[in-house]
């Protein structure tokens, strides 16, 4: 009489173990890129405030160095409620700073900052975003990937935005 096998083999195992570690080992680093972005996305929405009333400002004045916290419709930064991620925020001269909590997001971030500084583009304000987070490329990348280059020394627009006496384009 012949037998009927019961159970799996030893090699079967063995392999179903192999692909459950390859799948952990290239899984986990992703979802743990994938938690430090959400953070971070987290972090940058606890300044949208300071964002718009800094747009504000310069759209009303005309000029970055009148938007300090406390002036011009600029929230007083010290009535920042810290959350999760971000420990302050300052807002001098419509360059925005944004301090990271310590632990909060891993060790690249403790005390580290972004700085959000506003680039006027004709009648919309852009803004160059800069870090000095080191050691997590993917979440730099992601922090910075709408940032809008400073205009050059002495120039007092971006190079595509239109001198003032300029129409604009028909639609």
């Amino acid at each position: 009489m012949k037998r009927v096998q019961q159970g799996f083999t030893l090699i079967e195992l063995m392999i179903v173990v192999a692909i459950i570690g390859i799948l952990a080992a290239v899984a986990l680093p992703q979802y743990q890129d994938y938690t430090k972005k959400a953070k971070v996305s987290n972090a940058i929405t606890a300044i949208e405030t300071y964002k718009v009333a800094v747009a504000l400002c310069i759209q009303e004045t005309g000029n970055v160095n009148n938007c300090d916290e406390k002036e011009n419709g600029v929230p007083d930064a010290a009535n920042f409620k810290a959350t999760n991620e971000v420990s302050a925020v300052d807002v001098t001269n419509g360059v925005i700073k944004l301090t990271f909590k310590d632990d909060a997001i891993g060790t690249n971030f403790n005390g580290k900052a972004v700085t959000y500084t506003p680039v006027p583009q004709g009648d919309t304000i852009g803004w160059n975003i800069s870090t000095d987070v080191a050691g997590e490329a993917a979440v730099v990348a992601s922090l910075t990937k709408n940032s809008v280059p400073l205009p050059a020394a002495g120039d007092d627009a971006p190079a595509d935005t239109p001198p003032a006496d300029t129409p604009p384009a028909a639609p």
